[in-house]
């Protein structure tokens, strides 16, 4: 019942070997020739690489796994077991200078598409490496889900050696929100329903898996907590995306084909589906939890979280600087010093700082678990940016509106320019500021459009905002879960002893 990934060693052409970090043109021979249900406008795509409206993400992520090369010393690091060469994503530090080196990587790799694509593979790897971590928390009370820790430790080695890229889903959709939360006999969302000689059957769907279309397998894993007699639900695995009976419905595309006129929608549409699950067999060696609600309710203890919040900080840090960085690119186009317009490119900077700032401490304070030596980033600096940067990316989205004004909407395409008698028009009448030729003021901000106003703008309006829930339950989950208000209280009570006299 799975299908085994197209995968080669270098060099001796065998399939589906272990091998290590792969190269782009590797991670694209791995998604041909593969019976994936990926539908796209209607239309079921065959081969994800060269479909118009899909090949330039695939073309990104392809640039993904290069840049892990061309940055080896950055971005790869020996397997222990192994000595191969794979992801430091794949990771799992023993030391604060693992922890340091592991940060470099991950900055390095969000470049490739300056923080927009928000799912790609080392988002999935840190939390492998967290999950897999700790299999004490996967074996639950008296060894009851032995075997399901066994197949997760397994299956994380296999991840980092394999160099799969993997999407996932942990949101059940949305049908009416009177009775949605009442999990027991939701007939929607994914769970068991029944058992072959093979492995469990599910049926269902979730919701968002993002990167579907280039990815190599689907992992199902735990969201928010499952009441008792939930069982049927408690449910965590991975599978090939070629699986029979696993459909993924993919979103409107935001892509496009000239890399001139939307830049950023040309190269960086990750693409997000609706996963159904149509009678899924999943193996009995990829279950690694079945029915277990008090595994299922306490994996937060692997220190997973840890990890993707840690990646994703520093993924939104990328976004930020570019994103700065092209605001005050676009005011130099058009000579704007105004003290009105440094303001607000200087609260883009505060944002920069800030999260710069959340980062760094994050690492320098990081500690080591006792139980086995492995090292997380410290938490504290993180939990702030999971409210603030779903509020913050908004607002840098509206000061470069600000900015930019009507200028965002005269923008000369490419085939506009290339006209032998628009040209000297657009030369004379639409250059910036300090003889900027027309093409250049162009770029900026049919770069800047894409960035803030086109449909893959919007999506990103909509990830920002809801990626990690809506800055609402971060700000209300920070203060009755994770804030340390220990010093607080401490000041508080030592001036009411002060008003005691």
């Amino acid at each position: 019942m799975v299908a085994t990934l197209k995968l080669r060693r270098r060099g001796d052409g065998a399939k589906g070997d272990a091998m290590g970090a792969r190269t782009g043109s590797e991670f694209l021979d791995g998604l041909r020739g593969t019976d994936r249900a990926i539908w796209l406008d209607g239309e079921r795509i065959d081969d994800v690489t060269s479909h118009p409206k899909l090949t330039g993400a695939a073309q990104t992520l392809a640039s993904v796994f290069d840049q892990q090369h061309a940055y080896a010393d950055e971005c790869l690091v020996a397997d222990p077991e192994t000595g191969e060469q794979i992801n430091i994503s794949h990771s799992q530090p023993r030391s604060h200078d693992n922890l340091r080196a592991r940060q470099v990587g991950l900055t390095r790799l969000s470049e490739v598409s300056v923080g927009i694509m928000g799912r790609t593979p080392d988002y999935m790897n840190m939390k492998f490496s967290g999950l897999a971590s700790a299999p004490w928390v996967w074996t639950g009370a008296g060894g009851a889900n032995e075997q399901g820790a066994a197949n997760l430790v397994a299956y994380q080695k296999q991840l980092r050696r394999m160099d799969k890229a993997l999407t996932h889903t942990i949101i059940q959709p949305t049908i009416d929100k009177r009775t949605d939360s009442k999990v027991v006999d939701n007939k929607v969302t994914i769970r068991k329903v029944g058992e072959t000689a093979e492995g469990i059957v599910v049926r269902g769907s979730r919701v968002l898996a993002t990167l579907a279309p280039f990815a190599d397998e689907q992992a199902v894993y735990p969201a928010l907590p499952l009441p008792p007699g939930a069982e049927a639900y408690a449910l965590a695995f991975a599978i090939p995306l070629d699986t029979p009976g696993l459909k993924f419905l993919c979103r409107d595309s935001e892509s496009a084909t000239d890399a001139f006129d939307k830049p950023l929608s040309s190269r960086f549409d990750e693409q997000d589906a609706f996963c159904i699950f149509d009678d899924v067999v999943v193996p009995w060696d990829r279950i690694f939890i079945d029915g277990d609600i008090d595994v299922y309710n306490s994996l937060r203890d692997t220190g997973y979280a840890i990890n993707m919040t840690s990646q994703s900080t520093t993924r939104a840090l990328t976004k930020l600087e570019f994103a700065y960085g092209l605001a005050t690119r676009m005011a130099e186009m058009i000579g704007d010093h105004s003290a009105a317009t440094a303001d607000m490119l200087g609260e883009i900077a505060c944002y920069v700082q800030t999260t710069r700032s959340a980062v760094e401490l994050s690492i320098e304070h990081g500690w080591e678990r006792e139980r086995d030596g492995h090292w997380f980033p410290d938490v504290r600096p993180l939990e702030p940016m999971k409210a603030l940067l779903a509020e913050w990316m908004p607002r840098v989205a509206e000061i470069m509106t600000l900015i930019g004004s009507h200028n965002l909407l005269t923008t000369p395409t490419r085939s506009q320019l290339d006209d032998p008698v628009l040209r000297p028009l657009i030369d004379e009448m639409l250059h910036g500021a300090d003889e900027t030729p027309a093409d250049e003021r162009a770029a900026v901000f049919r770069m800047a459009w894409d960035f803030i106003g086109s449909g893959l703008a919007g999506r990103g309006f909509l990830y920002e905002r809801f990626y990690l829930t809506s800055a609402t339950r971060n700000r209300q989950n920070l203060h009755q879960n994770a804030a340390d208000r220990t010093r607080s209280n401490e000041l508080v009570d030592a001036m009411l002893d002060l008003s005691k006299g």
